[in-house]
């Protein structure tokens, strides 16, 4: 917090910071006799009517009465991240948008249009890079009537706690009545130390066959989901055989794209897990993305799935931000379709415990 040389508290933040990353302490007046100290840190989404929103670096919003403010300054962005591969927001999000290709694309500014039958939200939302190249609630406006023309909900994808991330125009999609529907975590590592593990018994093929598509959580992939599946610069399918007249003990999928390899699709046999089968499909796949000159790695995980977690914190892999899906609001056009599924759980997701 800001300190005067008098030793006293001071706040140094205002409306005019909007945008900014901050740091403030307030007083919660549920706590002791005299109230308790509460820090925040995060960007500053919005100060409107005596309220300032304050968007956390998981994406959780905060909101403060300042009346209740002691302290507050602006401070740098995030530090760089200690463990994993460095990488910026733009990076990342431009890797992982080439390894889950839609099987139509249109530009609006430096915003695109994705669409794939509703084959998964990420396939099937806008990826806002940039500005849209006219005002938000035009944008808004013909995002909606895209979508409305193919059937399908408008869903916008926008990410929270890095550097370049999107927390204010998370806010103001949701001022304008865009709701929050999916978080999930993208999450980095080094390839090396993956590729060390045991990987024994695992056979990689440029396509998926009929077995892998047995295993594959979606069934009756459309020709649009294979499509997407076999989208990316170099794309890789893992399958570990199972016993005879069974279907695959597990699967996987991988996309090397320069130095990065993203990982997806990693399902293991009900009856199979617990046994390791996981993570030698992940070494597999990991020494083919070394081959090819990949030295890093990337997957996607929700934050409730602890199976997953614990899995790929064990290899190395840790969070660099979570991104999220906004819907349209209702009444507002967008189409009649369900969508299928999220970027997460819909074929993205690289593993599923039991």
């Amino acid at each position: 917090m800001e300190i005067s040389a008098g030793g006293r508290l001071e706040i140094r933040v205002s409306a005019a910071d909007v945008g900014k990353r901050v740091s403030v302490r307030r007083v919660d007046p549920g706590g002791a006799e005299g109230g308790k100290f509460t820090d925040t840190v995060g960007v500053l989404t919005s100060w409107d009517d005596g309220v300032l929103l304050i968007t956390r670096r998981d994406g959780e919003r905060v909101r403060i009465e300042e009346s209740s403010l002691v302290a507050g300054k602006v401070v740098p962005a995030a530090p760089a991240r200690r463990r994993g591969p460095a990488a910026s927001y733009a990076e990342l999000a431009h890797v992982s948008a080439r390894a889950w290709q839609p099987a139509e694309r249109e530009p609006l500014g430096e915003w695109e249009l994705r669409a794939a039958s509703g084959f998964t939200r990420r396939a099937n939302s806008v990826l806002p890079l940039g500005s849209p190249g006219m005002p938000l609630d035009e944008a808004l406006t013909a995002v909606r009537g895209w979508y409305a023309a193919r059937g399908l909900p408008a869903y916008i994808q926008l990410a929270t706690g890095a550097e370049g991330t999107q927390e204010l125009l998370c806010a103001q999609v949701e001022q304008r009545g865009w709701r929050r529907e999916v978080t999930a975590e993208l999450w980095v590592g080094a390839l090396a130390p993956v590729g060390d593990r045991e990987a024994a018994g695992v056979e990689l093929s440029r396509t998926a066959d009929e077995a892998w598509l047995g295993r594959y959580q979606r069934k009756g992939v459309s020709d649009v989901a294979l499509e997407v599946l076999g989208s990316g610069p170099s794309v890789w399918f893992a399958t570990v055989p199972g016993a005879a007249g069974e279907g695959p003990a597990a699967i996987g999928r991988c996309v090397v794209d320069g130095r990065w390899a993203g990982f997806a699709a990693v399902e293991v046999d009900p009856a199979q897990r617990r046994r390791g089968l996981a993570t030698t499909v992940m070494a597999a796949l990991a020494r083919r993305a070394l081959d090819e000159g990949a030295s890093a790695g990337w997957l996607q995980v929700e934050a409730d799935n602890l199976g997953a977690r614990a899995l790929y914190g064990g290899m190395g892999f840790a969070r660099h931000h979570s991104y999220h899906h906004y819907s349209a609001p209702e009444g507002a056009g967008g189409g009649s379709g369900s969508g299928s599924g999220d970027g997460s759980r819909g074929g993205s997701e690289p593993y599923r415990s039991s």
